[in-house]
């Protein structure tokens, strides 16, 4: 699939973790995807996530919801997973797996990286290959146990100002501040718990999409 930077819009990232007691991540992302969002990252971290062939054999079966809305699909931090599942793209964090590595190993994914410092927007510049890069945390979250400080919108709008190539937000965005994240002049905004628990997914999906319409 080929990158076009409105994939990023409304960028819904979860593992089987982050989804509400009686549910589950394909029923969720099925939702999800009838709401109307743009992509999705499957992100099957922390110790109580699957491995080994329930991961794989999860991680198809998301794929493939994907293909048939024709979304892409992204992998987080596992380039054998991404290849295995034939995934879109691969989104790799500062601590993952050296982004060098992946580029030279993957040529034909779409390459997401993980940026939050304009040190970080720098080094990203410099990689001919990646299509995108995601900044925040912009709000202080609760969803990612490892997040880095908030750095707000302002800090977010200087991010997007020095990459050359399109910032997909993250961190904390709700639709109750999705339209102040959107002025930043982002691409778009990845979410993991705003929909992966939400009480109703459509009304939710719909007014994280609309500052980017």
């Amino acid at each position: 699939m080929k990158f076009n930077p409105q994939q990023l819009a409304v960028y819904f990232v979860a593992g089987t973790k982050d989804v509400p007691t009686g549910e589950t991540l394909p029923t969720i992302l099925a939702k999800a995807i009838t709401a109307g969002i743009t992509a999705f990252q499957y992100r099957e971290k922390g110790p109580l996530a699957l491995t080994g062939a329930k991961r794989e054999l999860l991680g198809k079966q998301l794929r493939q919801q994907c293909l048939a809305a024709n979304i892409p699909f992204f992998v987080d931090d596992d380039l054998a997973l991404a290849l295995a599942l034939d995934a879109d793209g691969i989104h790799v964090g500062q601590s993952d797996q050296a982004i060098e590595t992946v580029v030279s190993l993957a040529p034909d994914l779409i390459i997401g990286y993980s940026c939050h410092t304009p040190a970080q927007i720098d080094h990203a510049n410099q990689l001919a290959a990646i299509d995108y890069v995601g900044s925040g945390p912009i709000y202080p979250t609760v969803s990612k146990a490892d997040a880095d400080p908030a750095i707000g919108v302002t800090g977010l709008a200087s991010l997007v100002s020095s990459s050359r190539v399109p910032v997909v937000a993250i961190g904390g965005i709700s639709v109750q501040n999705v339209a102040d994240v959107a002025m930043s002049g982002c691409a778009g905004t990845a979410v993991i718990s705003a929909i992966a628990q939400a009480s109703n997914i459509n009304d939710v999906v719909n007014k994280l999409n609309a500052p980017f319409k």
